[in-house]
């Protein structure tokens, strides 16, 4: 037995799919070529999460951090965890763009490495074939003379078939070591994604982008798209790193004010003994002008105390955004 499951995503597409008796959501979408944006496969996450409008399920396992049970009596689900009962119609937080696409392998040819500082590094690739992503998506990127893989988000969109990345240098890190030693023009790596819900929507109100160290990355791939497509809302990006060798690419966010109508930024280290102007976290430069009384869609990629301190710091403030989505990184992570 299967059930008919029609797919509503937020630009207005919508797709059907077959579940089969006993099949999960996730997986029946995967089978027919549609990848709902998972970043776990086990209810733990809630990157998955999304409204079931009609139908009977299962809810299956999960954790209080990934739904809570107020939102599974709204008809929330996970759709890692999720089973058809009947014929259902689920809404996707997610563009049709990022799920259509089955996440594929791609070789590619290092063409450039960068050491930006001592603690960052960019290095540029050329895909053997076009890689489809949207601006915030992050990739597998595959250590040369390894089995192992680390997570990078594109810090630019395609240009000239060559796309980049930004990322820390850890010391003793495996891609960290192979990037700062021994990488060189025309060496080989495979691609593996995009992967990743944290992307940029449509810009229907102000944007606040808060960004953390090589988080910026996203971001530099974020303003490659509003370069091409302007818009008329305000756009302000605050860039926190820790110390005054973290804080890099700043060229490129002068360059994106120069060329992005409404775009402005501002930069800050949280070293007390910096030379840089503004010291302090991204909270202590966040006026309540950008904060447009809750009318803000908010973007924010870094590390997890970041994130806590920005959501307690709303909350302080009573602000509520029209829309919040983050992306935590740990840095050792992706060594």
């Amino acid at each position: 037995m299967s059930y008919r499951i029609a797919l509503n995503f937020e630009d207005g597409v919508t797709r059907f799919i077959e579940a089969r008796s006993e099949e999960l959501v996730a997986d029946a979408a995967y089978r027919e070529g549609l990848n709902i944006p998972m970043d776990c496969r086990d209810g733990a996450c809630g990157t998955c999460k999304c409204r079931v409008e009609s139908g009977d399920y299962t809810l299956g396992s999960y954790i209080e951090d990934a739904m809570t049970e107020d939102e599974a009596k709204d008809g929330f689900v996970l759709t890692c965890q999720m089973k058809a009962k009947s014929d259902c119609v689920i809404r996707i937080p997610a563009s049709s763009a990022v799920c259509k696409v089955k996440a594929g392998a791609v070789s590619a040819e290092m063409v450039d490495v960068r050491k930006l500082s001592p603690s960052s590094i960019a290095f540029a690739v050329r895909p053997a074939s076009p890689v489809a992503y949207l601006p915030g998506q992050y990739v597998n990127v595959s250590v040369p003379g390894t089995t192992q893989t680390r997570s990078y988000s594109f810090s630019s969109m395609p240009k000239d078939g060559v796309v980049e990345f930004l990322v820390r240098n850890i010391p003793g890190g495996l891609m960290s070591g192979y990037l700062a030693d021994a990488a060189k023009s025309g060496d080989q790596l495979t691609l593996t994604g995009p992967v990743g819900s944290f992307y940029l929507r449509d810009v229907v109100r102000p944007v606040l982008m808060l960004a953390g160290g090589t988080g910026l990355a996203p971001f530099l791939a974020m303003l490659d798209i509003l370069k091409a497509k302007p818009t008329s809302q305000p756009i302000h990006l605050i860039y926190g790193v820790t110390n005054d060798a973290d804080l890099v690419e700043t060229d490129k966010l002068v360059a994106a004010a120069a060329e992005i109508p409404g775009f402005t930024f501002v930069t800050t280290v949280a070293d007390p003994a910096s030379s840089h102007d503004r010291k302090g976290y991204v909270t202590n430069h966040m006026p309540d002008a950008v904060l447009h009384d809750g009318n803000v869609d908010v973007y924010l990629c870094g590390p997890p105390p970041m994130v806590d301190a920005v959501r307690t710091y709303l909350n302080e403030k009573g602000v509520k955004p029209a829309s919040f989505h983050f992306e935590k990184f740990n840095p050792s992570e992706g060594k």
